[in-house]
């Protein structure tokens, strides 16, 4: 059984609080099912944006790079991925050491 996203969304920025890392959903997607992009923010103008992935071949999820670089450049390939997807969530996390947490067992 999975977590609705929401839960998910929630937990994910639990953990980031009580490590000291703000993050921010800037597009609010389907409660349910929604996918999630997540876009870490260096604040050096630089970001990394992560969408989870599913490997065909064993049924694992991963998450994993989807663009890297300027800011700007970033921010266009979240734009691009909401047109394709309008239930996407997007959530911004601001770190300058680059911990984003997606790997916590927590939120598997």
């Amino acid at each position: 059984m999975r977590l609705t996203t929401s839960f998910w969304v929630s937990a994910y920025r639990q953990i980031l609080s009580l490590n000291g890392i703000p993050a921010f959903v800037t597009a609010h997607g389907d409660d349910t099912a929604g996918a999630v992009l997540i876009k870490l923010n260096t604040l050096d103008g630089t970001a990394t944006l992560y969408q989870r992935s599913v490997d065909l071949m064993t049924g694992n999820r991963k998450w994993i790079e989807l663009a890297q670089g300027p800011e700007p450049d970033v921010d266009a390939s979240v734009t691009k991925q909401r047109g394709f997807d309008p239930d996407l969530w997007v959530i911004e996390v601001e770190d300058r050491r680059g911990r984003h947490f997606l790997d916590d067992p927590a939120l598997e």
